[in-house]
């Protein structure tokens, strides 16, 4: 704490600084003292630790255009995340799944570059490794994140994906990629719909308490959009509970005639659904079992990939999820 000494003296800057100048002290110790956050579950997060055998395997497939000492120099980087404070040589090889020789000349790499240090053989990194990607990365809204896998569902399904977060009784889009068919469903980011009628919607729901959902539920006068839509409350409560026993969500035109939609959950890092990633079709192209063979597996992987992408980045910083 700094002042001008036209405003204090010794003594009576003392007398105002001291207390909370100790006081934040000690906070920030018990911060630096607190266990580091652990990884995101393995079922969850794919691992960023390939291992000399899946580079080696990734070399041999991608032939000159990949660069294999790149690759190890980034899994030693990515095994000082596994850990805190200082490390031996010996834990960050077996941690990269790298022969000893191999991680010690990654090391020395990272150390000349200024990215690490070492101490008695103790290797450290250093805060100039905030410079790759962390101020961008740790910038991105959910939308963001969302975005590029939404992309790379729809080139594969060749249907609308979108993903959204629950925003009271309704479901509010937050991304959206829509399909270069010629006929598709006009939604855009932030329109609302009822949640009780969407397959986002119903994901979302069963995610919450008992507590948290029956007096949403409660306070909602479902309406019949076709007459497939589930509105009796005994059956709605079941519809949800069934969602959240088989982990998806599915609704066979009950929002629209000939509107079908399958969802699945998107978790942060601690495993909470914090929203739900769908595809959106039309129910006249195919049968509904045929549908949902075909299109599970992509969106079960995109809820998986985008979770993992949230994970990483809410680990040193909050993602705005609107």
């Amino acid at each position: 704490m700094v002042s001008h000494t036209s405003r204090h003296d010794t003594a009576s800057l003392l007398a105002l600084a001291l207390p909370p100048l100790r006081t934040a002290v000690v906070a920030m110790e018990r911060a630096l003292a607190a266990p580091a956050p652990p990884p995101p579950p393995d079922d969850v997060a794919p691992s960023v630790i390939r291992g000399d055998a899946g580079v080696g395997a990734l070399k041999e497939e991608l032939g000159a255009g990949f660069l294999q000492s790149l690759a190890r120099g980034l899994d030693v980087l990515c095994a000082f995340g596994a850990v805190r404070g200082p490390v031996r040589l010996t834990e960050l090889a077996r941690l990269a799944g790298l022969p000893r020789a191999t991680a010690r000349r990654a090391l020395i790499t990272l150390r000349h570059l200024g990215y690490a240090r070492e101490d008695a053989g103790d290797f450290q990194l250093l805060p100039r490794v905030l410079e790759l990607g962390h101020a961008r990365l740790s910038g991105l809204s959910l939308a963001e994140i969302a975005g590029p896998h939404l992309a790379e569902l729809v080139g594969r399904v060749h249907e609308s994906a979108s993903v959204a977060v629950l925003d009271g009784s309704d479901i509010r889009y937050v991304a959206r990629v829509a399909s270069s068919r010629i006929m598709h469903i006009d939604i855009t980011v932030g329109t609302r719909l009822p949640a009780y009628a969407t397959s986002m919607g119903r994901v979302l729901l069963a995610a919450l308490t008992e507590e948290e959902r029956a007096p949403l539920l409660a306070g909602v006068t479902p309406e019949a959009f076709t007459s497939r839509t589930v509105v009796a409350p005994e059956a709605l409560a079941e519809t949800v509970a069934e969602t959240a026993r088989r982990g998806y969500g599915w609704v066979e035109q009950e929002l629209e005639e000939g509107l079908r939609s399958l969802a699945a959950p998107v978790t942060d890092g601690r495993g909470r659904v914090v929203a739900a990633v769908n595809v959106a079709l039309h129910a006249g192209r195919c049968p509904a079992e045929q549908s949902l063979a075909v299109l599970l597996p992509h969106v079960l992987e995109t809820a998986a990939r985008i979770s993992a992408d949230l994970a990483a980045v809410g680990r040193w910083s909050p993602v705005p999820l609107a």
